[in-house]
């Protein structure tokens, strides 16, 4: 990764401020962290070139004239902590008065303030997610290690901080996304692992409680592992950071201790399967970048391409300090072990449920293995902005089989029935589970659970119209995954249309009678029951079938006929995958 570090060193030399990243002129993207990222990603350049070199006098020069470069630029919250975070690390190198000079450096003392997103008064965050405390608590404390700032005010935001992991992550410790409307992603299980991260970065004794929850952040993580390198695979800006969030999670644990020795081998092994997938699927050597938008793939408006500097410097940073840590947890040079599948299989365990919230509704995540293939079902679906789209519906998220589509709205509504009433309503059976249940028998398993409500498309957060309930039931069986819905109507309802979308992977579909069988492709047949017609049809790179991974390339679309729905119905859908 450091060559690649070196290609954009050399780039922002000669191109300045009209650099162009495959296309994309990157200083003009309004990306509000860049430049932090920049002097972040320049840093490792800096470190990395040895002392007394012939080199390293011109890359402090080009590393000045970077910085001068892009003073003026905005630069917000993440951004300040990357470039707090470099300055730190080339104070630290005795190099931070020679690669910026001291007029720079007197203006970034004050720019690079957590108080430019946190009230300072009563600590109160100014129009951010709750989970920006811990980065302005790694502000403050890098301030503290500059000189800048004594550490009161560090100590203040290490408290605000921790009591608000507390408050949002309840008995069972992963941090809700939203101030207690229960949605949780793959950010609720990394977040534990970043705060640790500021601890170790800024020499603070990490406490007993946070490496219980960071335990269970790992055990969620080894539960998911696989010989292929894929990390999370549902919720919002997945993709390569569903893999570099497994890494860092595994990272600091293994450096704090908190896997043995044992766990510590594989998890080594499995975290160096993520960088090599990185490499081999998400770097486009001849972009000279990560790729998250093309070859069928689509992010989130968040991670648009505008972006596409910084994204890959913040891969890189994340990778370069994972691997860091994992020198330092003595495995430089180390090579993998060659039998993580059969370790898998021996330790992990077959099906896990993980609770995150439990009350009026209940949150969680259930893991399936099945061979080398693992199946992540998350009831994490809750809050604002999100309900809608499919990357945070309720399904057995699974590499190549099921996948979620970046802001996808509720359009083609993934492997979930939707109901269009006569009014104008869409209801999909989306965000307010309760009475979550599970067990197995041998190797089937099964997850079910009710809502007495189906969410109302069309606000911001969920609606509950209690109009029509739901009992919904998972089965997991070798090489087959079986839904069934119960719907229940409080009161005779005119329907206008029941349907149901699969957006698969595979191709050469056939249809006959609500089943359809593919020639190509890990899902070999998909079948719905409760349904008028099947049909499927290709989604010939239509945007609104691409996910984080790449595209789907069929879409399959079951429907019922206008009826009075006045008894309880039966949906059923059947994956059969090998």
């Amino acid at each position: 990764m450091y060559p690649q570090l070196r290609y954009f060193f050399e780039k922002l030399r000669r191109e300045r401020g009209n650099i162009v990243l495959d296309g994309v002129p990157a200083l003009r993207s309004n990306d509000l962290f860049l430049p932090g990222k920049i002097a972040l990603g320049m840093g490792h350049v800096l470190l990395a070139t040895p002392a007394g070199s012939a080199e390293l006098p011109q890359a402090l020069q080009t590393y000045r004239d970077i910085a001068e470069m892009t003073l003026d630029m905005e630069n917000q919250s993440w951004g300040i902590y990357y470039y707090l975070l470099a300055l730190t690390k080339l104070q630290q190198a005795g190099l931070l008065e020679q690669a910026l000079a001291a007029e720079a450096l007197a203006a970034l003392r004050l720019k690079l303030d957590w108080r430019t997103f946190v009230r300072e008064a009563d600590l109160t965050l100014i129009d951010l997610p709750t989970n920006y405390y811990g980065v302005a608590f790694a502000v403050a404390r890098l301030r503290m290690m500059l000189g800048w700032e004594d550490e009161r005010q560090a100590s203040r935001l290490l408290d605000k901080t921790l009591a608000h992991y507390d408050r949002y992550s309840g008995e069972f410790g992963f941090s809700d996304e939203t101030e207690g409307e229960g949605r949780f992603d793959r950010y609720s299980i990394l977040l534990i692992a970043e705060i640790c991260q500021r601890f170790v970065l800024t020499g603070l004794a990490v406490p007993e409680r946070l490496r219980q929850l960071l335990r269970r952040a790992v055990d969620v993580v080894l539960n998911l592992a696989n010989v292929s390198g894929h990390g999370f695979g549902f919720g919002r800006s997945i993709g390569p950071y569903g893999d570099s969030a497994a890494v860092e999670i595994l990272s600091v644990a293994a450096f704090l201790d908190v896997l043995n020795p044992e766990e510590k081998g594989y998890a080594y092994t499995y975290a160096c399967r993520c960088v090599a997938k990185y490499l081999d699927v998400w770097f486009d050597p001849a972009m000279h970048s990560v790729d998250m938008w093309g070859k069928g793939r689509r992010t989130d408006l968040y991670r648009a391409k505008h972006r596409i500097l910084g994204e890959n410097f913040t891969l890189i940073h994340q990778f370069i300090s994972s691997n860091q840590l994992w020198n330092d947890a003595g495995f430089r040079g180390r090579a993998p072990l060659a039998d993580l599948q059969s370790w898998l299989a021996r330790t992990r365990p077959a099906f896990s449920l993980t609770w995150f919230a439990r009350g009026r509704l209940d949150r969680a995540l259930a893991i399936v293995r099945d061979g080398a293939d693992v199946f992540a079902l998350p009831l994490i679906n809750g809050g604002k902005s999100q309900h809608g789209n499919s990357p945070y519906y309720p399904l057995p998220f699974a590499e190549d089989i099921v996948a979620g589509i970046a802001d996808s709205g509720p359009a083609h509504a993934q492997l979930l029935p939707k109901f269009c009433l006569s009014d104008g309503s869409e209801l999909l059976a989306t965000s307010f589970m309760q009475r979550i249940a599970h067990g197995s028998e041998g190797r089937r398993h099964w997850v079910s659970y009710e809502q007495a409500a189906l969410n109302r498309l069309g606000g911001h957060a969920p609606s509950e119209d209690a109009r029509i309930s739901v009992r919904t039931r998972y089965e997991f069986e070798p090489g087959r995954i079986t839904r069934i819905d119960v719907y229940t109507p409080a009161q005779p309802l005119d329907v206008r249309e029941l349907s149901l979308t699969f957006s698969s992977f595979s191709q050469q579909p056939r249809t006959e009678a609500g089943s359809t069988h593919f020639s190509q492709g890990r899902v070999q047949c998909f079948e719905a029951r409760g349904f008028d017609h099947c049909s499927a049809t290709p989604t010939r790179g239509d945007d609104g079938f691409k996910s984080p991974s790449g595209p789907m390339t069929t879409v399959v679309r079951c429907s019922r006929a206008a009826f009075t729905f006045s008894e309880p119905i039966t949906l059923t859908w059947v994956i059969t995958y090998g």
